[in-house]
């Protein structure tokens, strides 16, 4: 058992893993869906590729805000803004999701999304990029444009 909690009204629920991977868990409170992923509760952001970005930022995205920091290995921002996201993704509460992709081995994807800087942060909401983050920022300015997208 996991608690999950609610995207919409805040209520944490008791979701059982192996059941929810036949039907989709709901909040006992709202009836809102409840994210299965276990990228979606507390814990490290989840590694995203051009194979999986479909399933775990775009689709997943319909549930709760998913986070996607573009980065590379090399870059020095990457590298200070990398901490603040870990921090965040522990501080998720199962609100929204923190994804990195490594734009030197995902071209594909940062193709996409014109990906000409990084970090680059983009927020999706839904299915769309709702919000765009370009160069290493505090963790406050990341927290405020990821809250107004809950």
């Amino acid at each position: 058992m996991t608690i999950q909690v609610c995207s919409k009204c805040g209520a944490k629920n008791r979701v059982n893993e192996q059941a929810a991977t036949t039907s989709q868990p709901v909040c006992g409170r709202c009836g809102a869906r409840l994210a299965i992923s276990a990228a979606a509760t507390d814990g490290p952001p989840q590694i995203v590729t051009d194979d999986t970005f479909a399933r775990d930022v775009v689709s997943a995205s319909n549930a709760l805000p998913v986070l996607v920091d573009c980065w590379a290995e090399w870059c020095g921002p990457c590298r200070m803004v990398a901490p603040v996201l870990d921090q965040l993704a522990a501080e998720s509460a199962g609100r929204y999701k923190i994804a990195k992709l490594n734009v030197d081995e995902n071209p594909r994807i940062s193709e996409q999304f014109g990906i000409r800087s990084i970090p680059t942060l983009l927020i999706f909401k839904n299915g769309q990029v709702v919000d765009q983050i370009v160069g290493a920022v505090p963790k406050q300015t990341i927290a405020a444009r990821l809250s107004a997208h809950l």
